[in-house]
């Protein structure tokens, strides 16, 4: 029966995320630097809010687009970090993570042959949604600009099947960012065309640089962008799954179909925990801030020996990775990092699993302890002392 099945789905590979991270999570003993998620806990306010809501119970479906007090306090939040402003009734919709709100925006938009625009490398997650909707996606490798797409690099790709520009800022797995003048350039190039803009700001709160700054702020393109954010990575929150959708209502009333015969909506238990995330607001800035700051610290750490260790490697600007070039050891990402596992017990993703131009590199999550993160540069050490 397998020659039925979807042969969209049946070519979409295993992530090479999931894949490496499946096989170590299994070992304790491993020195483990593939996580894509805070090693922080889940704030205890949080949890408190989500223990009542159970003993409250909160437990039945709520609206298709979520709790009108989260999308309220979610535009707040928005407005006052980012200076977005959304209509809490007809341009927000609470989504199971930002995974859920990426599959809605791209199945609401695209048709057969549509083109996607994405710069490479890139996080896994995106082709295989693109794919899954009989679209295409269009790679333009940003390696030799360091890591950052850019207005020309996207109108020599631009063609009359493009329907949609995916901007992953800041970026996973290179920690990369544009600043407020490229978007703007970005914004100016896309403004008076029929192209979507996907821009998605999971990371939005690890910006080491500077204030985060969001294409959705430009009037000239709002009604062509989806703005996808969350509160996985921002408040340590990856197994609540909440995300954000924010969209023009035309758009949004497109999206509500999709959830309505999909999830339905996003779990009530964690729609509540969110709340008081939000509402929280001078407590959840605190958590943020402390978190910022303790990742950059760890990113300043592990570039420092990366540097000793005569890697090419560009200093993050955002999120909690690093990709440094394995180019110089002669072996290909994969090697690299089936060797490293295997003669020093340190795990890492290999930078071919971030698309084909990913290969040459490796991604190192520094969302661990300083324990773990000195333990992994001392066996990425001893390993190259050995080539």
């Amino acid at each position: 029966m397998k020659h039925l099945l979807n042969e969209n789905v049946r070519n979409i590979g295993m992530s090479g995320i999931r894949e490496i991270a499946e096989k170590v999570d299994r070992d304790p003993s491993i020195i483990n630097l593939t996580f894509g998620q805070p090693n922080f806990n889940t704030p205890e306010y949080i949890k408190e809010a989500a223990i009542q809501a159970i003993n409250d119970n909160h437990s039945d479906y709520t609206e298709t687009k979520g709790l009108f007090e989260l999308r309220e306090a979610v535009c707040e939040h928005m407005n006052q970090h980012y200076g977005l402003n959304y209509d809490p009734d007809s341009e927000v919709m609470v989504t199971v993570g930002a995974s859920e709100a990426l599959d809605i925006s791209l199945r609401t938009i695209l048709s057969e042959g549509s083109e996607v625009i994405i710069p490479t490398p890139v996080y896994v997650g995106y082709e295989p949604l693109v794919r899954m909707c009989h679209a295409e996606p269009v790679y333009i490798n940003t390696a030799n600009n360091h890591f950052k797409i850019t207005a020309d690099l996207i109108n020599q790709h631009l063609t009359d099947k493009t329907r949609a520009v995916l901007l992953p800022y800041p970026n996973n797995p290179m920690g990369s960012l544009l600043s407020e003048n490229e978007i703007r350039e970005i914004a100016k190039l896309l403004a008076d065309k029929d192209i979507f803009i996907i821009t998605d700001e999971v990371y939005s709160e690890l910006n080491y640089e500077d204030q985060h700054f969001s294409i959705g702020q430009i009037d000239e393109v709002r009604d062509q962008s989806i703005i996808i954010n969350g509160l996985s990575k921002s408040h340590a929150m990856t197994g609540w799954r909440i995300g954000f959708v924010f969209a023009p209502s035309y758009l949004m009333e497109e999206f509500n179909k999709i959830k309505n015969f999909n999830t339905i909506c996003a779990p009530s238990i964690s729609q509540y925990a969110a709340l008081a995330a939000l509402e929280n607001g001078e407590e959840s800035n605190r958590n943020i801030q402390m978190m910022k700051e303790d990742y950059q610290k760890r990113r300043d750490y592990v570039y420092k020996r990366l540097v000793e260790m005569d890697f090419d490697v560009e200093l993050p600007k955002g999120a909690f990775y690093i990709f440094p070039s394995i180019e110089k050891t002669g072996l290909t990402s994969m090697e690299f990092v089936e060797r490293l596992l295997e003669e020093e017990n340190v795990a890492v993703i290999p930078g071919s699993a971030f698309s084909k131009d990913g290969e040459g590199f490796i991604r190192i999550s520094y969302a661990q302890s300083y324990e773990q993160l000195e333990k992994g540069m001392d066996g990425l050490e001893n390993f190259l002392s050995k080539r």
